[in-house]
């Protein structure tokens, strides 16, 4: 008895569904949010190619679930757990890099411009003055004003009503404006 033999004419009768991409919807889901998911995990890293390598990996995670993903409709949500995890995991394992230098190197500051040192330390103080908040404020604070989501979107993300959204950002945004820290900078 011989066994069959896969031929040009057996191959012909395979669908032309299966010939195809696995994922071609997940193709065009990348081209279509890769610019905002981009700027996800630059707000997590503080290097632009470390965001480029961190979303890589949490888009390489989405592709393996993706038959599993039933609502395809909060994608985004999932996505951005997946970076969160993935950078989360990165800090844990991450190997301290310091070298010791004798002179710092430090751009000449334009005129006109702000100090690019009073910028960060803002930031630096924004960024203190966030964790500080409740989880649950602090990532709708996130996503309404890191993330530039609406309302609508940041309570379809979180689960919860629109209302919730806005009485939770609203007593986020009080606590800011009382923050010390915060006030000193002003």
């Amino acid at each position: 008895m011989t066994t069959p033999v896969c031929t040009s004419a057996s191959t012909a009768a395979v669908p032309a569904a299966t010939q195809s991409p696995a994922y071609p919807s997940f193709s065009s889901y990348v081209r279509a949010r890769q610019p905002l998911l981009l700027r996800t995990a630059r707000s997590l890293t503080a290097n632009p190619s470390d965001a480029e390598d961190l979303l890589q990996t949490a888009l390489a995670k989405t592709y393996v679930a993706w038959e599993r993903i039933e609502d395809h409709r909060a994608l985004d949500g999932y996505v951005r757990r997946a970076l969160l995890n993935t950078r989360t995991s990165q800090w844990r394992k991450r190997k301290v890099d310091e070298f010791t230098c004798d002179e710092l190197p430090e751009p000449e500051p334009e005129p006109g411009m702000a100090d690019p040192a009073e910028q960060q330390a803002l930031r630096d103080a924004m960024w203190r003055a966030i964790m500080k908040l409740p989880a649950r404020q602090r990532a709708m604070v996130v996503l309404r004003y890191y993330e530039d989501l609406s309302e609508v979107q940041t309570a379809e993300v979180l689960g919860v009503s629109v209302g919730t959204v806005k009485s939770a950002v609203s007593r986020a945004l009080g606590k800011l404006r009382e923050d010390p820290e915060l006030g000193l900078v002003r």
